[in-house]
């Protein structure tokens, strides 16, 4: 019989609802029912596209055994990660509190009927492995310690709440803003960096777009050292495994310091902040392989995971057929059959079939194992030559891999999600001139806008034609971005009435007035065990870091004080972090870096043809601290941007309160 899960739209506990073990959704109905049994509640969080995830539930919430013990000590809550980020954000630090290490997902927290977490870790086998006990063997321990040790729990449930509440930032004693956490940033970043594969760690590897973005606006501000660790990092996660070689989009993680093997889920909302650092790349390089890296995102983005509505999906799973990577991986033998000889020849040494396998000593999972040029050398082949060759097999690998069992997708669409791959997808059209990229970016806004937007409030999540959950921090201050993004790409009247509406619904539902920042959940959320205010980045960039970047950006544009001083209370409530450690919040780095100096606001003004003359000229001339806004006659306007029409361009350029007199010359507009 399926369980409660049944019912639910998430992909994730769908995944659930025939399990053994009597789940519940998180909601009153679970949380009333350990309150009034005095039983401990057994939390499990994870989400659809979770390779480990899939192994806890075959080994353990799939077997009767264990559910059985399961359902007679707990009342068991299964959550999907990205549907609650907020429960999610609160027992993962509660695990590195109570463990002293990372956590991850699965999350399996075991909580007292008030949600206070007094034992947690990730993932269990049923038997002990890995070094790890046997699940039913540790809930035996967990329900005898609640029940006979509870003076002890309730001791140590003071201390995490205590902890917990130690964890919100506070602001400290003012110091002058200044430039050097940018610089301390740069050099925290190059004791960190691997000068042999690039990236900031060893093993498991994460892309970490934060730290790329940060070294990348420092690069087009004049450092060559942070343009080097840029540069050099996203060439060399461009040649490895951790991106789709034949079709395009990046993996979560690679698992080897390489970039060559990873988890083979793919998120959508790291290729969002990606695909954007590669259009930035290839403007700064013209580099191919920077080029290539963006349209592949773009391919997989448009040809997988985009909705019929216009919004993008969440995830592609890690597995299919029961086994992780199997339809990304081959054999030799596979690809040589698929092959001429001559096709064969170039692909083997570009994409590694001809080195020793890469995953699980039989398989290789294609990398960019050679430059193509050198290839083509040693077979006497021209450029082009080689080129034909490789693309010719590269269609025919791509199409036999088409008729594979495809891994399962999680079709829910997020509006925090969707807004990273707006961003990404809109600057990385108008900096790559790919208007048809632009069109798919206000499309997908579009949608969000009739399906996610109610009422003056956003929704946090779309699945099957239902829209719910309250939005948080990250959907309001993501969409402003990307909303933001979008509005230099290709202005619209509704866009520009949207971002306003946004923000001021950021003001009011979200944030601190009196200590600054903004909380993870909205002034009228459901009351959780702690209320974050998170400031540094992790695999997303933090809500606060983009809400105070968007809103300084939004309050230069129309000269409204009221974002401006939002954005400023926020920067002082974490500049003692950002000074601390600041390579933790390169977002919030880049909103000091605008405090300091001003973004430059460039308003075009004129017909429509010609302006978009001048905006091909200027894009590829701007800088990261460049507001680029091409206002073509005939809009509707708010005050600060309704310059008079011309019949030909005049450009109105501002930074912070000093305005220039009006330009009627394109060279005068250059920086």
């Amino acid at each position: 019989m399926p369980n409660r899960l049944a019912t639910e739209p998430s992909p994730y506990l769908l995944q659930h609802a025939d399990n053994p073990v009597d789940w519940y959704p998180w909601g009153a109905e679970a949380l009333d029912k350990a309150r009034r049994e005095d039983k401990p509640i057994l939390l499990s969080i994870g989400y659809s596209a979770c390779h480990w995830c899939h192994v806890m539930a075959h080994d353990c919430f799939e077997d009767d055994e264990v559910a059985a013990v399961m359902n007679r000590l707990f009342v068991n809550i299964k959550v999907d990660r990205e549907e609650r980020p907020d429960l999610d954000q609160i027992y993962q630090t509660a695990h590195q509190l109570l463990t002293q290490r990372g956590g991850g997902w699965p999350l399996t927290v075991f909580l007292t009927p008030d949600q206070t977490p007094f034992f947690a870790g990730t993932y269990f086998p049923k038997t002990p492995r890995y070094q790890l006990p046997g699940f039913i063997d540790l809930m035996e321990n967990v329900a005898r310690a609640w029940h006979e040790r509870r003076g002890e729990v309730l001791a140590q449930n003071e201390a995490v709440r205590d902890a917990l509440a130690q964890q919100q930032p506070a602001a400290a004693m003012q110091s002058a803003l200044t430039e050097a956490p940018l610089a301390e940033a740069v050099r925290d970043l190059a004791q960190a960096f691997d000068p042999l594969w690039g990236g900031f760690s060893r093993a498991p590897k994460f892309p970490r777009p934060g730290e790329l973005f940060f070294l990348l606006r420092q690069a087009q501000a004049g450092n060559a050292q942070a343009r080097d660790m840029a540069l050099f990092s996203l060439r060399k996660m461009a040649s490895g495994g951790v991106v789709d070689q034949l079709g395009g989009g990046f993996c979560r993680y690679s698992v080897d310091e390489q970039w060559a093997i990873p988890h083979f889920e793919k998120m959508l909302y790291d290729n969002g902040p990606l695909l954007h650092l590669y259009a930035d790349a290839w403007a700064l390089t013209g580099e191919t392989l920077f080029k290539d890296t963006a349209e592949g995102i773009v391919d997989w983005l448009l040809r997988e995971m985009r909705a019929p509505a216009g919004g993008f999906y969440s995830a592609l799973d890690a597995d299919s057929e029961g086994h992780e990577g199997k339809f990304y991986v081959w054999t030799p033998d596979e690809a040589r059959a698929l092959l001429s000889a001559e096709e064969y020849a170039v692909a083997a040494p570009v994409y590694g079939f001809d080195l020793p396998p890469n995953f699980e000593n039989a398989h290789w999972n294609p990398i960019l194992a050679r430059p193509l040029n050198e290839v083509a050398a040693e077979l006497g082949l021209s450029g082009e030559a080689a080129a034909a060759r490789l693309g010719s097999a590269r269609a025919k690998l791509f199409a036999a891999r088409e008729a594979r069992i495809r891994p399962g997708c999680d079709d829910k669409q997020l509006t925090s999600w969707n807004a990273l791959m707006i961003a990404g997808l809109a600057h990385a059209g108008r900096v790559m001139a790919r208007h048809d990229w632009v069109d798919a970016a206000q499309a997908a806004l579009d949608f969000l806008h009739r399906n996610l937007w109610r009422d003056g409030r956003l929704l946090a999540s779309y699945s099957h034609g239902e829209a719910r959950l309250n939005a948080y921090l990250d959907d309001y201050a993501f969409l402003l971005d990307a909303l933001l993004e979008t509005l230099q790409a290709g202005y619209r009247e509704q866009d520009m009435t949207w971002a306003r509406a946004l923000a001021d619904a950021l003001l009011v539902h979200f944030e601190d007035a009196e200590a600054g920042g903004f909380f993870f959940t909205s002034h009228d959320h459901e009351a959780l065990l702690t209320r974050p205010k998170p400031g540094y980045d992790n695999a997303t960039p933090s809500g606060n870091g983009v809400a105070a970047y968007a809103l300084q950006r939004l309050g230069h544009v129309l000269g409204e004080a009221r974002y401006l001083d939002a954005s400023a209370r926020c920067l002082r409530l974490f500049h003692a972090h950002l000074i601390q450690q600041p390579i933790a919040y390169p977002t919030l780095l880049a909103v000091l870096d605008e405090t300091l100096v001003p973004p430059r606001v460039i308003l075009l003004r004129g017909p429509a043809a010609a302006l978009r003359e001048w905006v091909t000229a200027l894009v590829p001339k701007l800088g990261a601290r460049d507001l680029l806004l091409a206002l073509p006659n005939g809009l509707t306007l708010p005050d600060a941007l309704a310059k008079p029409e011309a019949d030909r361009p005049v450009a109105w350029i501002c930074s912070g309160t000093a305005c220039q007199p009006p330009v009627t010359d394109l060279a005068a507009v250059s920086p």
